[in-house]
């Protein structure tokens, strides 16, 4: 990142934001553009989540994602930043919760010297484990036309034209103040489309308890990281990756919508299936990839495949095409180690989670016949962000 951007710049962004459809990967661009406009190496983006504590409903501003150029740079090529998940009170104490409170910005030259009378304070605990120095902060709270919070940006370490670290000036918060107004809308709109997406999943949650919303986002989650770790790989563009994210993103939390169709007796049936039962239960991927058939995006398309294909296998011996390796759609094949991993690791009605060995033991134990072999290895290479994604998306 070089040079603040100016704000024709800004525009054109905004116009680009308001093409991505997936609430996640917003939240990610809108903190990549909102340190690109401040020239900041670091930043943090949080969003106001409500969370039940000794039977009480509380506001609580979730971390969402965290962005360190600095620290990222010193990784491997297709690594990422690991950092950790946690929910803080919104309230005086922490300058992200002091922003989310009062609504106003918070401009810091410097966190380890700050102004007499603030009720805030800078915790060093993350400067210290990873040995980066945060110096200026800008916090800036993400609002509606109404006034409604959607999120904080924090963005850390402003940089002059020789990289030295600097206060975030008048103008520069000017502009990210400017950015997040716009930045704002977009969230809005991101949030009502995941919101759709949620309802059509609390549908399928009404009929099959294993379709939590939670479940739904760590598969489209994991998807999300199994691609990126392909893609690295792979060679793929830039510009093709960052469309690409977005509709697998979307397309995967509606895997297993198709299972509105099918009966409660055989949906939550304790005991195991007859074959003609069985054969009832696979044409959910059917039942769900026709409810694309009028296709009018590629996102639309990719749900369809997703819908269709993600119990295939690699060796044929799928359902409900029996399709083989390279015939099932990426997206299916990508869609399909995300689903099985979640499966194994969460608690159904039927099972106990199983221990992590166990569950990577049967991952690799079904790489060439259930899984694609070269995406099995991609798996166990992003498995770092996959574990961070768990943690974004805990059962409630």
């Amino acid at each position: 990142m070089n040079g603040s951007m100016d704000l024709n710049s800004i525009l054109k962004v905004d116009s680009e934001l308001n093409r991505i459809k997936d609430y996640d990967l917003l939240l990610e661009r809108i903190l990549l553009e909102a340190r690109r406009v401040a020239n900041a190496d670091a930043g943090s983006i949080y969003v106001p989540e409500f969370v039940i504590e000794d039977g009480v409903k509380v506001e609580k501003l979730a971390f969402k994602y965290s962005q360190n150029e600095t620290l990222e740079k010193m990784l491997p090529p297709g690594e990422k930043l690991i950092y950790a998940i946690f929910k803080a009170p919104i309230s005086e104490k922490t300058i992200s919760g002091y922003c989310a409170l009062t609504k106003e910005i918070v401009n810091v030259p410097d966190v380890y010297n700050l102004p007499g009378g603030v009720p805030y304070s800078f915790g060093v605990s993350y400067d210290k484990s990873s040995g980066y120095k945060t110096t200026s902060m800008l916090t800036i709270p993400l609002l509606t036309v109404t006034d409604k919070l959607l999120g904080v940006i924090q963005v850390i370490n402003a940089r002059d034209r020789n990289g030295v670290v600097i206060p975030f000036n008048a103008d520069v918060t000017a502009l990210v103040s400017h950015f997040a107004s716009s930045a704002a809308h977009a969230l809005e709109r991101a949030a009502s489309t995941r919101s759709m997406i949620l309802r059509m999943i609390r549908m399928a949650e009404l009929r099959d308890p294993k379709e939590t919303g939670a479940h739904v986002n760590r598969v489209a989650g994991y998807a999300l990281d199994i691609y990126d770790r392909y893609a690295e790989r792979a060679g793929i563009e830039v510009d093709v990756r960052v469309n690409y994210r977005d509709t697998i993103r979307v397309a995967s939390m509606l895997h297993d919508v198709g299972k509105v169709a099918i009966s409660d007796l055989i949906l939550k049936k304790p005991a195991r299936f007859t074959p003609e039962e069985f054969l009832e239960m696979q044409r959910h991927t059917s039942y769900g990839a026709s409810l694309f058939d009028d296709l009018l995006s590629e996102t639309d398309m990719i749900s369809r495949d997703i819908a269709l294909s993600h119990h295939e296998n690699w060796d044929g011996t799928g359902y409900p095409e029996k399709r083989k390796r390279e015939d099932i759609p990426l997206v299916s094949r990508i869609a399909a180690i995300a689903d099985v991993y979640d499966a194994l690791c969460s608690k159904r009605v039927y099972k106990e989670p199983w221990s992590e060995k166990e569950v990577l033991e049967e991952i690799r134990k079904m790489s060439g016949t259930k899984f694609d072999p070269f995406l099995t290895d991609i798996f166990f290479e992003a498995l770092p962000s996959i574990k961070q994604t768990m943690n974004l998306y805990p059962e409630v």
